[in-house]
């Protein structure tokens, strides 16, 4: 049987800030946006904060009304970041088997490590301690036989909890959840379960695996599988080593609805993700286009390509007729982003063309301004387009 440790950091943006300033620590700390910048939300609060009835998410100024003695900073990626590092860093000393999740939280296997520090148990104490002790970081502890269960027991307690879930507390301490606290379960994914019934976990858990399929495909096989405790998926340190989307976004500094401002944005926006899909040696297939309006409503549209590509031009002109094609010109806008999926490494290649086509120019083009970008700076050059009206910044 596999023993698997998932360690979360506790309101991580918050407990950085506080374990690089010990006048904060113990004292209500929320990082929030700039308001001015039209990012004016909690991104996180710490735990003293919560008290008061600070979430995540909530304006600036509601936060201040719950709160006013709270210590508002602003967010610092780089900051995040560094304690990050340090975290992973203590994390692979008790095993190379470390899988991040995100930028504070991890599986690690530790199967074959407990020879060396111990059981699971005393390995998951002693990595709470040293992260405590060393980076000021508090943190919980979920300990199992598999990822799903470990993720689902660091979820029990917080801040600095410590939970084993064993397959025997299945019934008992997994199955009478809501069935919106399993890992695993959108906010799509949950309505559509109450519409048939399934309140709970456990409720999940017994409804047949057929009904389950039919009504979710292969997801509800692995719904079935994960309510029931099975997850046979290894911890994989390399989850990340190829990226799986590469994406850029901008929440604007005002809405806009103008057709020819939209298409601006959006051929920024392809810019970098196309700069960026180069630098990596990537080319994608899916776009994505990602739209908020002024209500705060998101939608996204798809569309796949039958070549991968790179190319700006490419990646614009199919988020330009995803807009025009699927969103109401009369929808203010008020967040813009285009993403690229379905990745492969470029030196797999592509299909060539007997004929120099415009694609074949184009290539040419990108490659001749990426050399003098990459010489001299992004601004070396532009497109014309984006110096007409607001160019995003």
């Amino acid at each position: 049987m596999r023993s698997i440790i998932h360690v979360d950091m506790n309101a991580f943006f918050a407990s950085c800030h506080q374990a690089q300033n010990p006048g904060w620590r113990g004292k209500p700390l929320l990082v929030a946006g700039d308001p001015q910048k039209r990012h004016g939300i909690i991104l996180t609060a710490s735990y003293e904060a919560r008290k008061y009835g600070v979430k995540t998410a909530i304006p600036v100024w509601q936060a201040k009304k719950l709160c006013p003695q709270g210590i508002f900073v602003p967010p610092d990626h780089s900051l995040y970041t560094s304690y990050s590092k340090k975290i992973f860093a203590i994390l692979k000393e008790y095993t190379p088997l470390v899988e991040p999740f995100s930028i504070d939280e991890a599986w690690l296997d530790v199967t074959g490590s407990e020879r060396l520090f111990g059981s699971a148990e005393e390995i998951g104490q002693m990595l709470q301690k040293r992260i405590a002790k060393e980076l000021k970081i508090p943190c919980s502890v979920g300990i199992a036989a598999n990822k799903f269960l470990a993720k689902m027991a660091s979820e029990r307690q917080k801040p600095r909890g410590f939970t084993v879930l064993r397959q025997r507390d299945i019934p008992s301490v997994l199955w009478p959840l809501p069935v919106e606290e399993m890992v695993g379960v959108g906010k799509k994914i949950a309505p559509a379960l109450r519409e048939m019934g399934i309140k709970t976990i456990g409720q999940l858990a017994a409804m047949p695996k057929r009904l389950l399929v039919s009504r979710f495909g292969i997801m509800g096989e692995i719904l079935s599988q994960l309510a029931n405790g099975i997850d046979d998926s290894p911890v994989d340190p390399y989850v990340f080593d190829t990226a799986k989307s590469i994406g850029h976004s901008i929440t604007l500094p005002r809405d806009i609805d103008k057709p020819e401002e939209v298409a601006r944005v959006l051929l920024d926006l392809s810019e970098r993700v196309g700069r960026r899909l180069r630098r990596g040696g990537y080319l994608g297939r899916t776009i994505t286009l990602t739209v908020k309006d002024q209500n705060f409503v998101s939608s996204t549209r798809s569309y796949t390509l039958q070549e991968a590509t790179c190319l700006t031009e490419i990646i614009y002109r199919t988020a330009l007729q995803l807009y025009q094609t699927h969103f109401e010109s009369w929808r203010k806008v008020r967040l813009l982003g285009i993403a690229v999926s379905k990745l492969q490494l470029k030196e797999k290649g592509s299909q060539l063309t007997l004929w120099a086509d415009e694609t074949e120019r184009l290539n040419r083009l990108t490659k001749a301004t990426d050399m003098l970008k990459d010489r001299f700076g992004e601004r070396i050059l532009c497109r014309a387009t984006l110096f007409q009206g607001h160019q995003p910044d």
